[in-house]
């Protein structure tokens, strides 16, 4: 029997919660938790279904070797560094790299940010020890406070609520920069930051962003009119986060009024953690029955049944654009480890989009005592992604970044290299460390570079 068919039954938005939920809170308050999903059920949508289905048709490009796919932002989104500024620096990062990428490779870039819904966090342990003093871990604003007081460690169902309305106007935000003007190509010039304008990897980009002028007005002088060319002056930017908390995704999950499918309509692009993708769980469960796209983290622990199994119980039908499966093997192993994965894809027909997660497999702990990342390791484990690709026949089909537009010093080397130095001068992260945005554009760079080969 096909696990397709095993799981095979009615499904519904709760039906999650007659499996076992990995990385959950411990509510102390199971009635407020109640009152606060009870709001958030009555509350708008963040986004529609309609939006949903036309990324799920862009993804269905990245998967045939038409389109590239560039999911990027925050390790974790923060109640207290949330402001207009962070949002448009993001996006301007955000922007850059799909100019450099879709100019490099000759494919659009789909632009996935990690924002307006990437709050919460899975934690390797329940609960976090200082000094003979034991806390619950910080699992993220949506669920509690990262001071270490045991007021602020309980988990707060109110906190879900203040995630909403901060996605809400998140997504305002980007909405509004991205069709009103902000990403018109011809500000391709405006979107560098002061900051990553004098270094090397900036003024590479302003060499390409003059490039794309002159072809410009090449175009406007053999008589084509870029002002009717919607291509050229909006962009789509989608929303993508790790669906862990399984109460709140469930409280934001809609019936299509069109089609009658349930949508998870807290963000167009749903994730499982490769700590949560147990093909028996709640999570795969629950996003099983939603028919956003969805993404699956691969660790250094999934075997090619595992991941045939999950292509078949997340997307029985095979439908191009509904999977995206995310490699995080580190730099070291991915070599090893890929190859079988994508040998047992392509053997068993899943048409899923195979993308690269360089981050998460090459953090380490810092004699410092900080987290951090090589830039070389993240590169590398690029290289072993679009090798091992290669070798399969498989088209290399995106890449997942943690990233922040600011000016931060949390990952070791670039070509304006971060050293162990400089790691305390601006390390900002609430969780993992993060590409500066001069790192992220040399990273654009090197992978418009391996694209094009």
């Amino acid at each position: 029997m096909s696990t397709a068919a095993l799981f095979e039954h009615g499904w519904s938005p709760d039906a999650w919660r007659t499996r076992r939920a990995a990385q959950q809170p411990d509510w102390p308050d199971s009635a407020a938790l109640e009152d606060v999903l009870a709001q958030v059920r009555r509350l708008p949508p963040l986004v529609f279904a309609g939006e949903a289905r036309t990324l799920t048709d862009s993804l269905a490009a990245a998967h045939s070797g038409d389109a590239f796919l560039l999911v990027a932002g925050d390790c974790a989104e923060s109640f207290e560094a949330f402001s207009a500024d962070s949002i448009r620096d993001k996006l301007k990062v955000i922007l850059q790299m799909s100019v450099v990428l879709t100019y490099g490779s000759g494919v659009p870039t789909i632009k996935v940010g990690r924002m307006a819904g990437q709050f919460s966090k899975p934690r390797t342990d329940a609960t976090e020890t200082r000094d003979g003093v034991e806390l619950p871990s910080f699992r993220g604003d949506t669920v509690n406070d990262s001071a270490f007081e045991a007021v602020a460690r309980r988990p707060d169902p109110a906190r879900l609520l203040r995630a909403y309305h901060q996605s809400a106007a998140t997504l305002n935000l980007t909405r509004a920069f991205a069709k009103g003007g902000f990403a018109d190509l011809t500000r391709v010039h405006s979107w560098n930051q002061e900051f990553v304008a004098s270094s090397p990897e900036g003024q590479r980009y302003e060499a390409l962003a003059s490039d794309i002028e002159r072809a410009l007005r090449f175009m406007a002088a053999c008589g084509i009119d870029l002002q009717a060319e919607l291509q050229l002056h909006q962009v789509d930017v989608w929303t993508a986060h790790e669906a862990l908390l399984l109460a709140y995704e469930e409280a934001l999950t809609r019936e299509d009024s069109i089609t009658g499918d349930w949508y998870d309509c807290s963000a167009h692009l749903l994730w499982i953690g490769d700590r949560t993708r147990q093909i028996d769980g709640a999570h795969v469960e629950f996003l099983s029955g939603v028919k956003n796209p969805l993404g699956i983290k691969l660790g250094p622990t999934a075997s090619p049944q595992d991941v045939v199994s999950l292509c078949e119980r997340l997307n029985p039908a095979r439908r191009p654009g509904r999977l995206v499966l995310f490699s995080r093997m580190g730099a070291d192993r991915v070599g090893e480890l890929l190859p079988p994965l994508l040998r047992a894809t392509k053997a068993a027909g899943h048409p899923v989009v195979w993308a690269c997660d360089p981050m998460h497999g090459n953090t380490f702990r810092h004699e410092s005592g900080v987290k951090t990342r090589r830039y070389d390791d993240v590169m590398r484990e690029l290289h072993g992604f679009f090798d091992a690709c290669r070798a399969a026949d498989v088209w290399p089909g995106g890449v997942h970044i943690e990233l922040t537009g600011e000016d931060v010093t949390e990952c070791l080397g670039g070509s304006e290299a971060v050293l162990d130095g400089h790691l305390d001068q601006r390390y900002e992260t609430m969780c993992d460390p993060r590409l500066n945005a001069r790192q992220s554009l040399d990273l654009a760079f090197e992978t418009a570079g391996l694209l094009r080969k």
